[in-house]
Formats: structure tokens, C-alpha cells, sequence
């Protein structure tokens, strides 16, 4: 059986489905910034002893000051593995997500002595982070 609307009521269905949907918007929004938030704190706890998101200002580890989008190995004034300089990887959101999954398993013999951030919500805050480092 079908379900007939009046004219005021499809209007009323409407409406609430245009608020549902700016609501969802809305939610993805915050959460994408809570992310990136969740995500600072990931790479203070992880990854600041080693790398740096200021331009240019290497550690042990290259500066991932706009690491998305980068070659691998071409970060200038690093001196990479030759693993690294030979990946031929592009740093996009989900080659940094294997390779922060398990570094070794994406490029074998990186000098990176990290075993992996297998939570991977803990890996989205962190990408959602870096992300904004440009």
C-alpha cells in the first residue's frame, strides 16, 4: 500500500531531508578537524622525536613539512637509504598509510626504526595531521 503525501507534507520530508544532510555534512567537517587534532597529538607521541613539520628542519628522520604529494626520498637536505631514494613511491594519503602500517613491508630496507601504527584510526588523525603541514 502505497503512502500518499499532501503537498505540505512532502515539503515537510523535504525540509528534514536537506537538515539531515547538512547536519551530516556538518558532522564529517568537525570530525575531519578533530582528526587532524587527534592527529598533532599522534605525531608528538610517535613521531616528533624523529621528524619535524617545519620546512627543511630534518632530524634523524626528513621534515614531513608537505610530505602529500612528495617523491619519495627527495625531501632537499636529507640524506635518504638507498631503499628509499629507490621506491619510486609519490606520498599520497594511502601510501602513507601502508607505509606507516609496517614501514619494512612497503620499502624493505628503509633506516626507519619503526615497526608500524596498526590502529588505523590512530594512521587517519595522523594523515588528517600532515595533511594540513604545507
Amino acid at each position: 500500500m502505497a503512502l500518499a503525501l499532501t503537498p505540505r507534507s512532502r515539503s515537510i520530508a523535504f525540509a528534514f531531508a536537506v537538515l539531515c544532510l547538512a547536519s551530516s555534512v556538518v558532522a564529517v567537517t568537525v570530525h575531519a578537524n578533530d582528526g587532524a587534532k587527534a592527529g598533532a597529538n599522534i605525531f608528538e607521541s610517535y613521531c616528533a622525536d624523529c621528524h619535524s613539520v617545519k620546512a627543511a628542519k630534518h632530524k634523524s628522520g626528513p621534515s614531513l613539512y608537505g610530505v602529500i604529494g612528495r617523491q619519495s626520498g627527495s625531501a632537499d637536505g636529507y640524506v635518504y637509504s638507498d631503499a628509499m631514494r629507490g621506491a619510486n613511491l609519490v606520498w599520497t594519503p594511502e601510501t602513507l598509510d601502508t607505509f606507516l602500517t609496517s614501514p619494512k613491508d612497503l620499502v624493505a630496507k628503509t633506516k626507519m626504526r619503526y615497526g608500524g601504527l596498526t590502529n588505523p584510526q590512530a594512521r587517519a588523525d595522523l594523515l588528517a595531521f600532515l595533511a594540513e603541514q604545507k
